[in-house]
């Protein structure tokens, strides 16, 4: 049976130019109402990849997301937040762009189109064998993703795929494909609207279930965030406040002098030893 793309199908909805702006956008929150629930038949796909990740995690190995264009730089972005949100060192998940950081604000031409360069932009981390590669997609045919995919495969590292096409060639080139099939996006073919708002949530769920499952919450509290600004030290400080009982500029005190709430706590609690 022939491949169909069901993100370039043609929108539900048509003379989008006539619609009103209450129109336009009560239409395009019903469209995203899809989005949680396609999400969630991936589920059984994703806990799959979330344990192999923290397996591998565990022992060295990192998170590799690529991508090209709106999917590129969804993984980026959750990339990029894991060492102000967990403080971990953001050598351990990793977003890789087709045509480089370049692309993340401007579109480089052909760079989705090349079945090799994925596999170099992998090579240039180092790659090992405990690495996980994610590619993203919504279309599942990049070729850059996809000859990244089969050649991390090959090279034994775990490998996912989110894409919003069902049985498309990505799929065919991980080990585990998240399929969240969201439908015709509400402009025929741009992808950046449900598909990426899908991608992001399973990006969010990865990374998140990955950093819990390694330790880097308590109870439901980033304890190992990053001071980077005032709201964040406020938030800290009443953690440690919470934690330990203390008045709050003590445990202000204590938290800049340890630079994170784990931290804080464990040498607190060290000292009362």
């Amino acid at each position: 049976m022939a491949f169909v793309k069901i993100s370039e199908q043609p929108s539900l909805y048509n003379d989008l130019e006539k619609m009103s702006a209450h129109e336009l956008l009560t239409n395009i929150n019903k469209e995203d109402h899809k989005v949680a629930d396609a999400v969630e038949k991936a589920i059984p796909q994703i806990e799959k990849l979330v344990e192999g990740i923290v397996e591998r995690m565990k022992k060295g190995g990192r998170l590799f997301y690529m991508g090209a264009g709106t999917s590129g730089r969804l993984g980026v972005l959750d990339a990029s937040e894991i060492p102000p949100t967990f403080g971990m060192d953001p050598g351990w998940i990793i977003g890789i762009i087709a045509g480089g950081d370049t692309a993340l604000r401007n579109a480089v031409e052909n760079a989705e189109d090349d079945t090799e360069q994925g596999w170099k932009d992998l090579q240039a981390f180092d790659i090992t064998p405990l690495d996980t590669v994610v590619g993203i997609a919504a279309s599942g045919t990049t070729p850059y993703v996809i000859g990244a995919l089969k050649a991390a495969r090959e090279f034994g590292c775990l490998t996912g795929a989110i894409t919003s096409n069902p049985d498309a060639p990505m799929s065919e080139a991980a080990e585990i494909a998240m399929e969240m099939v969201v439908g015709p996006e509400f402009v025929t073919g741009s992808s950046r609207m449900k598909s990426g708002t899908g991608q992001k949530l399973i990006c969010n769920m990865i990374s998140t279930s990955v950093m819990i499952m390694m330790g880097r919450v308590k109870g439901n509290k980033m304890v190992n965030m990053q001071l980077s600004n005032i709201k964040l030290v406020d938030r800290g400080t009443r953690m440690v406040v919470e934690e330990l009982g203390l008045p709050y500029e003590e445990a202000k005190a204590l938290l800049l002098e340890h630079g994170s709430v784990k931290k804080a706590c464990d040498a607190y609690r060290a000292a009362q030893q």
